[in-house]
């Protein structure tokens, strides 16, 4: 397994991605099972993965992701939505727990009150549905580094037109894509800013 500091490091956006070489469905279902282990809050995984991996359905994306070729040419996209009825996990998230005497009734209720609290505030489910599922984003795009593959997230597209063409639930709200393959040239690496330009010690 890579070092972790090396992945990081070593992960680029690649855009030219080879058209001949396929993912099979179990390898992928193993990628988001992974990028499923992101933190999320009160562990209610707001997310859901939307998985293109045939030539029909990437053919479809292609001109909702305004045409860029990547949609095509590599081997899957993953649309990342964000599930804005994260409070719907309550029972099926806290209940094994309560089973297996780790977590009491009265703190399953307790927590629960907090979430609902939470999601009857007008602007909190778009903002933990955006950012819970991009922790699961980064993820995948971490374990997909990590075993071979290269991602590049995608933020271009008429996210109307998505939702339209796959017919996605009012419950989701798509935050990305990101396409999955092998190059078939080396990513370009960026430049950063200096780190002190991006820290700030409180005081």
């Amino acid at each position: 397994m890579s070092d972790f500091f090396e992945l990081a490091a070593s992960r680029h956006s690649t855009k030219i991605y080879d058209p001949s070489i396929k993912i099979s469905e179990d390898e992928l279902t193993q990628l988001l099972e992974v990028a499923g282990k992101a933190p999320s809050a009160w562990n209610l995984q707001q997310w859901h993965f939307l998985v293109f991996n045939k030539e029909e359905t990437q053919q479809r994306l292609l001109p909702i992701a305004y045409n860029q070729k990547q949609i095509v040419e590599a081997s899957a996209v993953i649309c990342i939505l964000g599930d804005l009825e994260g409070n719907k996990h309550i029972d099926p998230v806290f209940d094994p727990g309560v089973s297996a005497g780790e977590l009491t009734p009265e703190l399953k209720e307790i927590l629960a009150n907090q979430i609902q609290g939470a999601y009857n505030r007008p602007e909190y489910p778009r903002d933990a549905a955006i950012l819970n599922s991009s922790l699961a984003a980064m993820q995948l795009m971490l374990a997909a580094k990590a075993t071979g593959w290269d991602t590049c997230p995608i933020g271009g597209f008429n996210v109307n037109a998505l939702i339209s063409e796959f017919q996605i639930s009012d419950r989701y709200l798509p935050t990305m894509l990101i396409t999955i393959g092998k190059p078939l040239k080396a990513a370009r690496a960026t430049d950063r800013l200096p780190i002190d330009q991006l820290i700030t010690f409180a005081k």
